[in-house]
């Protein structure tokens, strides 16, 4: 085989390497990207189906039930009201009329099956999202 072959075939072969190594990575990425949604997004299906995805809103108060580890609770934006369902410790700082992000995915009854709960940390401080959705959620159709 002449040198050139040789140098062709290299070439071919490490473009070959790096795009399947591109593809893995993508795909990696693309598996743990949670997207953030509000309540009122879920509710109207804009919501990815079959993809875990994150949820942001308030507490809404009165809705905590408590049975062993599994917790039930609604979290809204006080437009619209998502069911959510989780089996674990709850953070500290979760309390209802307060804030939190919940990653999970919806069942098939419309119910948000949680996999994680963060409460908000600090009084005055709100992820940009949930803020804008809740100015907007405000703007658009008061409280319930």
């Amino acid at each position: 085989m002449k040198p050139r072959h040789k140098r062709a075939l290299l070439i071919v072969a490490a473009v070959a390497v790096i795009g399947v190594a591109a593809l893995l990575i993508l795909n990696a990425l693309n598996s743990n990207i949670a997207l953030y949604v509000t309540p009122s997004d879920v509710a109207a299906g804009k919501s990815p189906q079959g993809q875990a995805f994150r949820i942001g809103g308030m507490v809404k108060d009165d809705s905590v039930k408590r049975d062993g580890l599994t917790v039930h609770f609604v979290i809204t934006d006080l437009v619209k009201d998502i069911p959510v369902f989780y089996t674990g410790i709850l953070p500290d700082l979760f309390k209802e009329g307060k804030g939190a992000v919940i990653q999970g995915r919806l069942d098939s009854k419309g119910q948000f099956i949680a996999s994680e709960v963060l409460a908000k940390h600090d009084e005055n401080y709100m992820p940009p999202e949930a803020q804008h959705a809740l100015e907007q959620a405000r703007k658009n159709g008061g409280t319930k």
